[in-house]
């Protein structure tokens, strides 16, 4: 089950010289590569943290940086080609197997990517639907946000995100081993815990430290306190990974860190209308 934000922040130029050289700037360095190898390493690197490599000339690379069209053009295209890499990875991983696999977006990806995942013969996308994992629980699913500042592809108003979820609420047929696959977490459950920001988007502070506030959806707590679910999936506050308890609903947000690489989740042991168990794993 991956449950949104799959999509890189953005496209890092590997720039070919007249000479044959590439000139590659990544995390604060700069790089001349001159061996295919190491031009390998390097793309494989940028992948790895989240971003798209993308090889290029000086005059193409001006273009793009100076035509935010052309950019945005050349993003979707790298998203969309990433995405289509990875159902192709699932179909061929998992095809014939009885494995049941769950992708949606989440509110920093661009619809461009939605049918990718809808294409694919071995995924399901759930969002706004409910599905059936296995024979006991059923499961809405929705990627979007409640606003962000950084106003974000996928995030509607919370009048209208609570909409959303009801809509899907009203077809669940038993809520107590019903699982809430909501990427926006609870507000103020702790796994919505993030820096405050100031009206620049600049970090508040106090005392030398950042002030901690929560941002989470007030829409997705309502949802969680009025329905009970056996289970909260959640992500988008990557800073608050964890576990928490909202009555009998078990909650939980994996936490990724994309800065550095780092992809996290949880496995989960749940009975009809019981979680046994839950590891957190990282990669």
């Amino acid at each position: 089950m991956l449950s949104g934000d799959l999509t890189g922040k953005a496209i890092v130029p590997i720039v070919e010289r007249p000479n044959g050289e590439f000139l590659v700037e990544f995390q604060g360095a700069v790089e001349t590569v001159n061996n295919s190898e190491r031009l390998k390493q390097l793309v494989k690197m940028i992948g790895d943290a989240g971003f798209y490599a993308y090889v290029t000339n000086p005059e193409e690379a001006s273009l793009i940086g100076q035509d935010e069209k052309k950019r945005m053009d050349l993003f979707s295209k790298l998203m969309v080609q990433r995405v289509e890499e990875w159902m192709r990875l699932a179909e061929e991983k998992l095809a014939g197997k009885g494995v049941k696999c769950f992708v949606m977006p989440g509110n920093d990806d661009h619809d461009d990517i939605a049918p990718v995942i809808d294409s694919s013969s071995a995924v399901t996308n759930p969002e706004g639907k409910v599905v059936l994992i296995d024979e006991h629980h059923e499961m809405i699913s929705s990627g979007y946000s409640s606003p962000t500042p950084w106003k974000t592809p996928r995030e509607v108003p919370e009048e209208k995100l609570a909409e959303m979820i009801e809509a899907m609420t009203s077809k669940v047929q038993d809520m107590k081993s019903c699982i809430f696959n909501l990427h926006d977490p609870p507000y103020d459950s702790g796994l919505d815990t993030a820096p405050q920001l100031d009206e620049k988007i600049q970090m508040v502070s106090s005392g030398g430290q950042p002030v901690m506030v929560p941002v989470g959806s007030k829409a997705v707590r309502s949802s969680i306190e009025k329905y009970q679910p056996l289970l909260g999936l959640h992500g988008h506050i990557h800073e608050s990974g964890g576990a928490t308890m909202i009555g009998r609903t078990r909650c939980l947000n994996a936490g990724s860190e994309y800065q550095s690489g780092v992809l996290r989740g949880y496995i989960i042991d749940i009975e009809k209308e019981k979680v046994i168990r839950y590891l957190r794993i990282e990669g």
